[in-house]
């Protein structure tokens, strides 16, 4: 069920440049923690009381949030959902989703500000957003998820609803404790404590990495487009359109990843990907094989990220990298030539971006890239200045253990077409601007999804103004609407 968990204002006013001077900060918000959102508004995504898209980045002024505070933010493709420090969810989305299906709710069209989602019964630590489906993972790693089901996305076998408006628990995952979810378009992948990969849905175009099962389907594979009726595909149903649609409604192990260590996953409109606790990355997508494949032109990696049809990912030493289809800009080096291979992002993105390990040496002259020596301990690369500038390795401290730490942030996101990204703080943005409006036959708003006051596209990373009171910790690209978390400074 939904309930309010707190009052949204809104206002007819476009925020523009110079955002902190106007949400009436003060010294006593120092470490204060808010959302602000940006783009299409289309069925009340943004969360700001009205359908209305916003150029710029505009705060949801929702007094829970303040009460809370929050943790993390994951934009989907018509709605967002928030963690807040209580461990509540909030979301907004589309009535035709089922979250709303509910008979004191029916006379709603769409969820215009932040609603509570109830039927967790635990402490949520992780949440996930696909196109049309939602999930949450619990403090003891169970997985719940709700939404769109027609594929099987939700993982609760053949014989659940199309459409599921509760979060409902996956019973096939018991005994498994689940690390992190990323969500697609059609499909999920999740991996375990111990670092294997599962993954569930429409597994169309290889996006599930399992290979392709060589029985007579693989016949109708290589021939569908030039032999197999139209009327054919029509008339499927059964076991024998699932496996011709490569339909998972439950968790399967990726085989090609037994014996790899998973320890990130992402999701995308027709492709996911991986990394490993090595650094590697895999991409599972449409090839011969249609299992994960080792992208070997990369560095040490430390996030990916999925879009419509690119790819990015982030590497220890901050490097960011990119490849895939590239209308628009949304790989954001500066052309719209695709790429096969990673490329690497220029501007902003340098070695000394992602430390996320708080280190207090004035002796030193720190220099952020980070890599293992063993399980224990994680070090960096400093020049000390007293010893005529030589190297040296210091320790760094690891991260205190404690709920706070569960979730991992998010440096770097793709929606259907555009890029956003964190260095130092700033939020950087480039791609789609979403001057043609919404991806929807009912849309009526625009786009404005990269939050520079425009909807106009950006071949290279632009940062967004901010203000200079303010620092950026998470980002989050839906399919046409982008969101973050910031803090006061």
């Amino acid at each position: 069920m939904l309930s309010r968990i707190g009052s949204v204002r809104s206002s007819s006013l476009s925020l523009g440049f110079g955002l902190v001077k106007r949400w009436l900060w003060s010294k006593s918000d120092t470490g204060q923690r808010f959302a602000v959102l940006w783009g299409n508004g289309d069925y009340g995504r943004l969360g700001l009381g009205s359908l209305d898209s916003h150029w710029s980045p505009a705060p949801v002024l929702c007094s829970a949030f303040r009460d809370q505070g929050l943790r993390a933010i994951a934009c989907g493709g018509a709605h967002t959902l928030f963690l807040t420090d209580r461990a509540f969810k909030e979301t907004w989305r589309r009535k035709k989703l089922a979250l709303c299906w509910r008979s004191n709710l029916t006379a709603l069209k769409y969820l215009r500000e932040p609603l509570e989602v109830s039927g967790l019964p635990k402490e949520i630590v992780r949440i996930s957003a696909g196109y049309y489906h939602s999930g949450a993972i619990t403090v003891d790693g169970e997985l719940y998820m709700w939404g769109k089901n027609a594929n099987g996305q939700l993982g609760l076998g053949k014989r659940a609803p199309k459409a599921v408006p509760l979060p409902t628990k996956v019973e096939s995952l018991i005994g498994l404790t689940i690390k992190m979810a990323a969500l697609g378009s059609e499909h999920s992948v999740a991996v375990t404590d111990g670092g294997e990969a599962l993954s569930w849905g429409g597994g169309e175009y290889g996006r599930l990495g399992h290979a392709n099962d060589s029985t007579s389907f693989s016949f109708f594979k290589s021939t569908r487009d030039a032999l197999v009726p139209q009327m054919f595909l029509v008339l499927l149903t059964g076991n024998f359109a699932d496996r011709f649609l490569k339909l998972e409604y439950m968790p399967r192990l990726i085989k090609k990843l037994e014996g790899i260590k998973v320890k990130y996953v992402a999701a995308g409109l027709l492709h996911s990907a991986c990394i490993d606790e090595n650094g590697s990355a895999f991409g599972f997508r449409e090839n011969s094989e249609a299992t994960p494949s080792l992208i070997a032109e990369l560095p040490y990696s430390e996030e990916v990220a999925c879009g419509g049809y690119h790819t990015c990912v982030l590497s220890s030493g901050g490097k960011l990298y990119t490849w895939g289809s590239n209308e628009n800009g949304c790989l954001g080096i500066g052309t719209t030539m695709v790429f096969h291979q990673p490329e690497r992002v220029q501007g902003p993105f340098s070695e000394c971006i992602v430390s996320q390990f708080p280190v207090s040496t004035p002796c030193y002259q720190m220099f952020t890239f980070k890599f293992d020596i063993g399980k224990e301990k994680i070090y960096t690369i400093a020049n000390k200045k007293e010893d005529n500038g030589s190297l040296c390795l210091i320790p760094i401290p690891k991260k205190a253990s404690g709920r706070s730490n569960e979730h991992i942030d998010h440096l770097v996101s793709c929606g259907w077409k555009h890029t956003a990204a964190i260095s130092e703080g700033k939020v950087f943005t480039w791609g789609w601007g979403g001057s043609h409006g919404t991806f929807s036959v009912d849309g009526h708003s625009s786009g404005g999804q990269l939050g520079h006051g425009n909807d106009v596209d950006y071949m290279k990373p632009t940062m967004i103004n901010l203000g200079g009171d303010v620092k950026a910790f998470q980002v989050s690209c839906g399919f046409n609407h982008t969101g973050a978390i910031l803090e006061h400074i």
